[in-house]
Formats: structure tokens, sequence, C-alpha cells
């Protein structure tokens, strides 16, 4: 019979520290190789048949998993957060970290995340990169209003980043500013202009997009839900038949508290920390809004808001418009609302 294999990695910028096990747990090769794909290509034929190799999730695994599949062995990727046996020891380098990776592999103690398709994580990479862009504009639209409050000079909030308005009020301010201060502004409102140009391209190439158009159009069928929000359900959830229930994506959404129950008793948290962070805050900036689209959710948010508060009234916004997304996309059909049924049906 064949002895599979546990190889454990240990990934970083530069190097790589891989242990290699055997299912009883004597080490047969450790060492550490250069991070790049030509060193893999050397060494990996010196591995012994069969293997499964594990590492950890961090920025550097993408590649490297990516280059790993192409040999026979099987991979895996662990959630950072669940690898406490790597950071609770009291000796801590990069050579015992890929021997306890090995070891966990071996014994089956693994905590294995999901791994999204080499596809949907390039175009994921883009969403996320558009979302920097918009936060960089954001910076850059509050910096400009706060050149102005320094100096004193009395603008329109809602009308300042307006071209037309912004122009105007350069002109008439030109001689109550500082010398420096329109040259400074008019480098923001390009640099503004130049990143809103940005966006609408990063935006307008995602949907147009073969791979994602047909699912985000059913999505967006949803009242509330528009492109972006849209985009980063598909993108960030990925497989939809990985997720078993409404409950699974509410807590992969980071829209439910944690629970910490010990001796009887149990203590939760308002909202999770161990969430994906860009669908959480895309969808309780939507659950703001969708309440003006869709009465039901408006209804929803009345009730929950006078048991409690304005956030628990939009959370319930938000679990909801996580049951919808996730109905749409299992069935892969447009969102129809629910009718009341005839009074002979109900009885």
């Amino acid at each position: 019979m064949l002895t599979t294999h546990y190889v454990g990695l240990d990934i970083h910028k530069k190097t790589i520290s891989f242990c290699v096990r055997q299912s009883d747990g004597t080490i047969l090769q450790e060492g550490t190789v250069a991070a790049n794909c030509q060193t893999l290509d050397e060494w990996l034929p010196r591995i012994p048949q069969p293997w499964i190799a594990g590492m950890e999730a961090t920025m550097f695994t993408g590649w490297v998993y990516d280059h790993l599949l192409q040999y026979s062995g099987q991979l895996k990727v662990a959630h950072p957060a669940m690898l406490k046996a790597i950071s609770a020891g009291k000796k801590k380098n990069d050579r015992v970290d890929a021997q306890k990776i090995s070891d966990l592999l071996r014994c089956n103690y693994f905590p294995e995340c999901h791994v999204a398709s080499r596809e949907i994580r390039d175009r994921r990479r883009v969403l996320r990169y558009r979302n920097l862009i918009v936060r960089q504009s954001v910076q850059m639209k509050n910096r400009v209003g706060s050149m102005l409050m320094e100096t004193g000079i009395l603008y329109n909030k809602q009308k300042l980043h307006q071209r037309r308005y912004f122009s105007q009020l350069l002109r008439d301010q030109a001689n109550a500013m500082p010398n420096s201060m329109p040259e400074l502004l008019r480098l923001s409102r390009l640099t503004i202009d130049g990143l809103g140009l940005m966006n609408k391209q990063l935006l307008q190439a995602l949907h147009t997009d073969q791979v994602l158009a047909d699912r985000v159009q059913r999505l967006m069928t949803i009242p509330g839900v528009g492109q972006v929000l849209s985009l980063t359900w598909a993108l960030e959830m990925g497989d939809i038949t990985r997720f078993r229930s409404v409950k699974d994506a509410i807590s992969y959404c980071g829209l439910c508290g944690a629970e910490q129950s010990s001796g009887g008793k149990t203590q939760r948290s308002p909202i999770s920390k161990q969430r994906n962070k860009h669908l959480q805050t895309t969808l309780i900036e939507a659950a703001k809004v969708a309440t003006r689209w869709h009465p039901e959710l408006a209804l929803l948010y009345e009730r929950e808001k006078q048991k409690a508060n304005r956030n628990r009234g939009t959370l319930a916004v938000a679990r909801k418009i996580v049951a919808y997304l996730l109905a749409v996309d299992r069935s892969k059909r447009n969102f129809e609302p629910a009718h009341e049924m005839p009074i002979s049906d109900q009885a």
C-alpha cells in the first residue's frame, strides 16, 4: 500500500518553509525554498507520492495554490483565525510552523477553508480595487471640505462637488483664499474626477463580464439591490451551493452576534468580527436605503426599530436582503414578490 505523505508549507514573500511527514509522524524532508515558480518546479518532483499539502491563507497563498494545482497532490488552505496551534506555541519560527501544519494535516485537525475558483478571485480583485478607489475619492472630498473650513470660507455642502458650483466657488473666493489653496483645490478636483472615471470603468467591465452578467442581472431584480451589491454578493459568496441555509449565509456576512457559552451561561456580542467585511459593509449600506424601494422591508425596519433602535432595524433589513439574494441565487430565477393568497385558498 502507498503511504500518504503530509506536506506543511509556511509561505512568505521571499521564502517557503516546508516539512514532509509520513503517516506515523516521521519527518522525511525539511527545509526552505525560494518563493518562485521555477524553484517550486524543481523541488516538487522530489516529494514522494502520494502527498497532501497544507498552507495558511495569506496574501501570498493564491499564486502558490494555483501553481501547485498543476501537480497530482491534494491541496488544503487553513483559516488563519482557526489555526491557533501556530500562534499559541511558546517557540515560533518558520520551521516550527511548517512542522505544525504538517502535523495537523496528518492528525486530520487541519481547519480547512473554502478557496474560490481562479476566475472568481481574479474578478474579486477588480471589485476590491474599485472599493479602494471609492474610499480614496471620499477621503479627497472630505479633505476639500476641511481645507475650506480651515480658512473660514462658506460653501454649500450639497453642491460642493458639482463641477459648475466648484468652479464658481474658486472664482468668487479666490481673493479670500491663501495663495497655495486654489491650486490645491484644483488638483483635488482633478483627482476626484479621475477616481470617478476609474470607478465607472471598473464597474462597467464587471457588469458586462460574461461570467457574471446573467447572475448579476437576476440579483438586480430584487428591490433595493443595485449593481454594486449584486456584484459584491456574486464575487464574495462565490459558489452559492456551499451555504446550506440562510443562517450560514447570514453568519458569513457578519450580520449576527458571536456566541460564547460555558457553564450554562451565554454571552453574545452585537455583531461578529469573524465575517466577510466587504459583504457586511455593502449589505449594511444597502439596508439603509432599501426601505425606500420595498414596502415590506420598510415595515420590517419600523417593527424592529420600535423594539430597540435603528441599528436593530437596519440589521433586520440586511438579513432579509440576504434571504432574498440567497433564494434568487439558488433558484437561478428572477425575484418574484409574494402575493397574498385568496381567502378560499387560505382556508
